[in-house]
This record gives C-alpha cells, sequence and structure tokens, in this order.
C-alpha cells in the first residue's frame, strides 16, 4: 500500500509539473498568461552567434498590420489585412504554414499604417480578436469558423483616431473589451454566445490605446483600464465602478497598466509621465507618486521583481523603482526606441526604426547587452510613417518578431 501511494504521489506530482510546463510555455493572448510580458520560460540561450540566433522560419504573407501574436498548443495567431478585409489568421507555430484564415472585417485606413492592431486572445477552444475598425470575433481555434460577432459602433462606440488597438481579456464566462461611449465604457460579453452581459454604465470615457487587465485586490476582483482622463476600475460580476482615478493624458493613452498587490502603475508619452497609485481596502485610490521619469509612448513596460523595463520619451531605456519612482538606471544611445519583452532573467528589445533585436540583462544596476542583430529582410509594404512597432514574444524557446508581412521565428533555446 505505502508503494501505491507514494506511486500515486509520484504521478499527481508529474502531472502538476507538466501542466505548470504547459502554462508557461504557451502564450495565449496580449502580453502573455498573465497580461505582464514577462515569460516564465528558462533554459534560454544568454548569448546570440554574431547573426543572430538561428532562424526557424519567416511567413511573408501575415498581410499589413501591427497585430502580435497568441501562441498555444503549437497554433499561433495573429491577424493582417488582406486585400480590404481583415482577417483572423492560424498558423503551425513550429513551421508557419498557414492553417486557415477568417475574415473579421473592413481593414482600417490610418496613415501610420493601415489594417489591425491587437492581438488575439485564446481561451479553450475558441480565439476572440478585434479588429482596427472594431469588429469582434470568436472562432474555432480548429478550424477558424465563426461562432459569433460584434461590432463596437453598434455599442454606441466611437473609434479612436488610430483604430481600435486593444487586445480583448477573456476571464470567466466573459470577454471584456473597451468600446467606450455614452450607453458604457467597458463592455463583457457571454464568450461562448456573444450576448452581452454588462455595461460599465458609471463609466463613459471613449476609447483610447490600452487593454484591461484582470486583479485581484484585497481579495475583491477588478478589472483595471487607462483612459484619457481617467484610470478606473470596474466589478466583473455586473460592470460597476470600483475605483476611479484622475489621469492626465494627452493625444493618446497606450501602455497596459501593471499591477502588483494593491499597487497599479500606469505611464503614458506625449511628455505625459508615469504613476503609482494604491487601492486601500475600502477601493479608494491615493496617489503615491506621480513624475515624468518614464514617458512610455506605446513599446510597453514591465516589471521584474521591484522595478520596471522600458523605453522612455527623451531619456532612452530606463530602469525605474516601483515603488519610489526613482530613475535607477537610463541610456540614451544604447538602442533607439521600441518594444519590449523578458524571459529567463533577460530583455529582449526591438529599435522601432532600425529593427535592431537586443538581448539585454534584467539588471537594475545598470544596461548590460548580451548580443544584437538586425532583422532582416524588412518588409517593403510598410508605411513611410510606420514602424517596427509589432511587440516580441517568447514562446517554447523561440522568438517571434514581426514587420507587417513578415513574420518571424528564431530558435533561442539551442541544444
Amino acid at each position: 500500500m505505502k508503494d501505491r501511494g507514494r506511486t500515486a504521489l509520484l504521478l499527481i506530482c508529474t502531472v502538476v509539473v507538466a501542466a505548470s510546463f504547459a502554462s508557461a510555455a504557451n502564450w495565449p493572448q496580449w502580453r502573455g498568461a498573465d497580461r505582464t510580458d514577462v515569460s516564465k520560460e528558462t533554459g534560454l540561450l544568454k548569448k546570440w552567434p554574431a547573426d543572430g540566433p538561428a532562424r526557424v522560419w519567416i511567413n511573408e504573407n501575415v498581410g499589413l498590420g501591427y497585430s502580435g501574436v497568441a501562441i498555444v498548443d503549437g497554433n499561433l495567431f495573429t491577424m493582417g489585412a488582406r486585400g480590404d478585409a481583415e482577417f483572423l489568421i492560424c498558423l503551425d507555430a513550429n513551421t508557419g504554414t498557414e492553417k486557415w484564415a477568417t475574415q473579421v472585417g473592413p481593414v482600417l485606413d490610418n496613415g501610420w499604417g493601415n489594417g489591425p492592431r491587437g492581438t488575439p486572445t485564446v481561451d479553450g477552444p475558441w480565439v476572440y480578436a478585434m479588429g482596427g475598425t472594431g469588429e469582434l470575433v470568436c472562432a474555432a481555434v480548429s478550424d477558424g469558423k465563426t461562432a459569433w460577432k460584434a461590432n463596437m459602433s453598434d455599442l454606441g462606440g466611437k473609434r479612436p483616431n488610430w483604430g481600435y488597438c486593444e487586445s480583448v481579456l477573456v476571464d470567466g464566462p466573459r470577454v471584456c473589451c473597451t468600446p467606450g461611449g455614452d450607453r458604457g465604457a467597458i463592455v463583457a460579453f457571454n464568450k461562448e454566445s456573444g450576448e452581452v452581459l454588462w455595461r460599465s454604465t458609471s463609466l463613459t470615457n471613449g476609447a483610447q490605446y490600452a487593454s484591461i487587465v484582470p486583479a485581484v485586490i484585497h481579495g475583491q476582483s477588478q478589472y483595471i483600464q487607462l483612459f484619457q482622463d481617467d484610470l478606473a476600475a470596474v466589478s466583473p460580476e455586473d460592470g460597476s465602478l470600483l475605483w476611479k482615478a484622475t489621469w492626465p493624458g494627452k493625444t493618446a493613452v497606450i501602455p497596459t497598466p501593471i499591477v502588483k498587490d494593491d499597487h497599479v502603475f500606469v505611464t503614458s508619452g506625449y511628455g505625459v509621465g508615469c504613476s503609482l497609485v494604491k487601492i486601500d481596502a475600502e477601493n479608494r485610490p491615493h496617489e503615491v507618486y506621480f513624475n515624468k521619469n518614464m514617458k512610455n509612448h506605446h513599446g510597453g513596460v514591465l516589471l521584474v521583481g521591484d522595478h520596471l523595463y522600458g523605453h522612455s520619451d527623451g531619456v532612452g531605456w530606463m530602469c525605474l523603482d516601483f515603488k519610489t519612482g526613482e530613475i535607477a538606471w537610463n541610456e540614451r544611445g544604447v538602442l533607439g526606441k521600441g518594444c519590449v519583452t523578458s524571459a529567463d532573467d533577460m530583455l529582449y528589445c526591438i529599435d522601432e526604426s532600425t529593427g535592431e533585436v537586443v538581448l539585454a540583462e534584467v539588471n537594475p544596476k545598470a544596461w548590460v547587452e548580451h548580443s544584437r542583430f538586425k532583422l532582416a529582410p524588412q518588409t517593403s509594404k510598410r508605411s513611410p510613417r510606420g514602424k517596427i512597432w509589432t511587440h516580441p514574444v517568447v514562446a517554447n524557446g523561440k522568438l517571434y518578431l514581426r514587420d507587417q508581412d513578415l513574420l518571424f521565428c528564431f530558435d533561442i533555446k539551442g541544444q
């Protein structure tokens, strides 16, 4: 009986470890499983060859746009504009071969580059994606067959200047996104049927470009979103307002809020700056600091330990103390403005103008670069005002980068 007990315990432990590994390997949505842009993968290369890590494949036909990638169980999902329509596209993540493409809606026409901006979200047998003009689609992972659709304009939403950029949140039975407008800025759909479950009627802000973050603060579940004038949280159950803090946004607010315990960090470009807000047990927000040390435009900021990493307009790449808002270090000349993700205690940064890709340490003391290479080839179809704005993704030992119609996969695990 003792041997049987040990065997059962071993099997349970094996299943738990395997499940944990599978969860860490997948990247099911914008900024990963927990929307932090910090992967839990380990054993990745700490240095690349001079010409960069080995390229596994390149797909040259994912269409125009800035949509990111979601990767689950060997499938890669993204969006792209082809002809006069935007498509939700599924590729084999290991080979880059297209499996299917499903039309989402008409193409967003924009001077900074046409096409979709958001990243698909995978939940079990379904994948959800919002196009640049505000069409939301739920499609089957297996074959792309559409289960239901919704349009932000039908919900009273007004398309923001640079199009809808949100990567929708799937949480429990709900799909949540931000149409904006007088009928409620945030909406929750039944993820199976597309039925509207609630609208946050106490919030009537216009849609901006950030994506909703789920959080549990003082034991209470909430959805946190950043608007041009406000940082706010609503109840997942009915969309009622839990708390709201004023935000002095200008032109566009884009980066996803960062939540740690009962603190929420936000930042915006256009000279605005950054802030840390503490939420007390009565759902009252208190400003811990507001300064202009971090002014992140749209390349994203991530938190590792007690420090934030990202690019700040006019200051360069930066490490910021999360608790105090003080600059730990900044470097202007090491790399141009761009996007960042993190895995295995390393930063993966890309220069939006040149396509330089850098591997640097997650290090609160200094910028420590290990390797770099230049993304090649680069697209000939990008708008003259567009740049390499799609965020990098690390999943299953691979680095995924996109420049419009070109999607790259690199091996960063090695042997």
